[in-house]
């Protein structure tokens, strides 16, 4: 079961809101957590719109790959934080693993998956990893 997202106050001058949802891991938190970026895309484009209307959807598309390489790599709950930074989106998600997301090879014939941390670095500025005893955290910055 998801706990309800709350609300953290960030950038308040532009009235720009931080949104932190956790879910026990559940293959349909997949959509939850896609539910929850889009709500915060929502709220943050009423303030300021995207530069490009593919800002939207790489960010969507990164939430989605990064929540379900939780549910299917790191068994357990996980957490999606988002909030405004100066030029784009901060994503973080973090999870049960402590094993680092890896590329896999990529065969199409085959329908075995392997494009989603591909997608994931060609979409975002930057990438990042950080582990712990408790698991990871995948930080990635879009453009917004």
């Amino acid at each position: 079961m998801a706990t309800e997202p709350r609300w953290d106050d960030t950038l308040a001058t532009e009235g720009i809101s931080s949104r932190t949802a956790r879910f026990t891991g559940d293959l349909h938190h997949v959509t939850g957590a896609r539910l929850a970026a889009e709500e915060f895309l929502g709220d943050l484009a009423r303030v300021t719109p995207p530069a490009a209307p593919e800002h939207w959807d790489d960010i969507l598309l990164v939430v989605t790959e990064l929540a379900a390489n939780a549910v299917q790599y790191a068994p357990g709950p996980f957490e999606l934080r988002l909030r405004r930074t100066f030029d784009g989106v901060h994503v973080t998600l973090s999870d049960t693993s402590t094993t680092p997301p890896a590329p896999r090879p990529f065969h199409p014939s085959r329908g075995s998956g392997g494009i989603g941390w591909h997608l994931v670095h060609t979409l975002c500025d930057q990438v990042s990893v950080v582990t712990n005893e408790h698991g990871k955290d995948v930080h990635v910055f879009l453009p917004w």
